[in-house]
């Protein structure tokens, strides 16, 4: 009996009718299906949404393997009943990338708390509850100038607000501006208690709020550091506009720069590269309990300029990491992914 390739669904969310007509060519991953192909592994593409969840599990109990990219909040829907699917998949012995469990580990902004004694971290507060918000946030606010808060899960950045004093307090309530990183936002003046009551929800099922100093190299644009398990695989470079106050008066909000891609061997980026290979990445591991086999497939970190160093070189501050969704991604990316399937494969089976 001839042996059959090993199978590898690729999960993204859709409606029944994007289930029915997707092939390996006629979506934004076709790449990645490509290169699955080309190392002899057998994609093919599982569209999930929670009205066929219960079809869409038994096609991932009948593969090897299943990459998933769906975002945590997706038009007001979350991965409530994926991350369970996907959990009682792993169960069955198929490969997860990249595993709910392993996403509530570093796929979330709780992340920066629990790593920021590391090379890439800055002073964090982590509210866990509304009530520890309230109490502790107020008087590191008031004297630790603007401030960055994060709710724990989120994309395009929904829950993430810049917070800084709109005028000296004067015995009564305290005036604060506030900007959300979501695209098209604009400055809101607003009473410091009133916006305390907006982030209560950020605490419901087991939610909590990551807080930072804010970045003034801001302006000068975020990196993109694309991982696939514990390599780079390539940057993006972008100037950014979530959190930078817009020009007054009329006119659109600011929009993003295109993010510029390049290879892992960019000049630029060495010193970061050698920092993610060599320290940061295995330092993450040992911080968060995760082991090799586990890195998902492919990730990024997001990284602003920090201070300039004594030497004036740059420093580099972990603004988020992405999990459950990376995309788009650089080039040669989706042969990393391929080629990373491929070995975690053959490990499983040895």
């Amino acid at each position: 009996m001839k042996n059959s390739p090993p199978r590898i669904a690729i999960v993204w969310r859709g409606d029944r009718e994007a289930r029915r007509a997707a092939t390996p060519r006629n979506n934004r991953f076709h790449r990645i299906f490509e290169e699955l192909a080309a190392v002899g592994l057998a994609p093919e593409p599982a569209v999930f949404d929670e009205e066929f969840a219960d079809e869409v599990l038994e096609q991932l109990l009948a593969v090897d393997a299943v990459l998933v990219w769906v975002n945590p909040l997706d038009d007001g829907k979350t991965r409530k009943i994926l991350d369970p699917l996907l959990r009682q998949v792993a169960e069955a012995g198929r490969f997860v990338s990249a595993h709910p469990d392993v996403i509530l580990k570093m796929g979330v902004k709780e992340v920066l708390y629990e790593t920021m004694r590391m090379g890439w971290g800055v002073d964090t507060r982590l509210y866990r509850t509304a009530a520890d918000f309230r109490r502790a946030f107020v008087p590191t606010f008031l004297v630790a100038g603007p401030r960055v808060l994060k709710q724990n899960r989120g994309n395009g950045g929904q829950g993430i607000w810049k917070v800084e004093l709109a005028g000296t307090p004067a015995g009564g309530a305290t005036s604060i501006s506030v900007l959300e990183a979501k695209s098209g936002s604009v400055p809101e003046t607003i009473d410091l208690s009133a916006f305390i009551c907006r982030c209560e929800a950020y605490f419901t099922e087991g939610g909590c709020i990551v807080d930072q100093p804010f970045q003034s190299r801001l302006p000068e644009g975020m990196i993109r550091c694309y991982m696939s398990g514990c390599r780079v695989v390539g940057f993006g470079q972008q100037l950014v506009k979530a959190l930078v106050t817009p020009p007054s008066g009329p006119g659109d909000p600011l929009q993003p720069g295109p993010r510029i891609m390049h290879p892992a061997s960019a000049g630029p980026f060495q010193t970061l590269r050698t920092r993610m290979e060599s320290e940061w990445t295995p330092e993450m591991m040992s911080t968060l309990a995760i082991e090799a086999a586990s890195l998902p497939i492919i990730w990024d970190a997001d990284f602003l300029y920090g201070p300039l160093d004594a030497s004036g070189n740059d420093t580099y501050v972990l603004c988020e990491i992405n999990v459950s969704s990376v995309f788009a991604i650089p080039d040669e990316a989706p042969a990393e992914i391929a080629r990373a399937m491929a070995l975690g494969l053959r490990r499983s089976a040895a």
